[in-house]
């Protein structure tokens, strides 16, 4: 059986400041069968390599390990929100407790999300890791020139990070900052506040880290799927 690739998947958003106390804050209230898979979560939190016999955490050992003050978790299967849940606080001094609609950055934890979203791309055939980045671009062309040595850049080099692409990562915007396009960041035009995104060193030379060569995989994803 065809398995899709976005069918079960776990985003947590942290916002690491001082640790209070634990505590959820229940929006929703879900069945016993998704009580307890929040349960597992909770109860059972694991180290970056899974290690036999290694022990395992609760979400508030963590939680004091790290000075976390609080987060939220949101699980995704079948592309619907399966449960989610804030613990902890917003703001300790206010007594503000973290809650689903709180506002996390997610920053770069995102970009597990977009590689996901260009593979079941790659998986419905309407994209080829292999290809040409401008060969699905419609709206924007990515700016070749003689850095890139005659090569050309791959959907596989922006998830990979070896296209030889500018602009690490971003500084983000406040609520009272005017929000650019995703053409004005590309192109580095105002009121975008980083540099455009270009070629640094060829493709498939090295490896380095680029959230300006996720944004083109973000818009090849809008070009091709007409979607914003």
């Amino acid at each position: 059986m065809k398995t899709s690739l976005s069918n079960y998947f776990l985003l947590m958003t942290i916002f690491i400041n001082s640790f209070d106390t634990l505590h959820a804050q229940v929006n929703e209230k879900y069945s016993k069968e998704i009580e307890n898979k929040i349960l597992q979560v909770e109860q059972n939190l694991a180290s970056w390599v899974e290690i036999e016999n290694a022990p395992k955490w609760n979400l508030q050992e963590r939680m004091i390990f790290y000075k976390i003050n609080g987060l939220s978790i949101a699980v995704i299967k079948n592309y619907k929100i399966e449960w989610a849940r804030g613990y902890g606080w917003a703001d300790s001094l206010e007594n503000k407790s973290v809650n689903t609609s709180t506002l996390f950055q997610a920053a770069s934890i995102s970009k597990s999300l977009n590689g996901l979203g260009i593979l079941k791309l790659v998986q419905d055939k309407r994209l080829d890791l292999n290809n040409d980045i401008n060969n699905y671009l419609h709206s924007w062309k990515f700016p070749y020139d003689s850095i890139s040595n005659g090569k050309k850049i791959t959907i596989s080099n922006l998830l990979s990070h070896t296209g030889g692409i500018n602009v690490s990562g971003f500084d983000g915007y406040t609520k009272t900052d005017s929000l650019p396009t995703i053409l004005q960041i590309l192109n580095g035009g105002k009121p975008a506040n980083s540099d455009g995104v270009k070629s640094i060193f060829e493709p498939n030379l090295k490896y380095k880290y680029s959230g300006g060569g996720t944004t083109i995989s973000q818009l090849i994803i809008e070009d091709i799927t007409g979607k914003s």
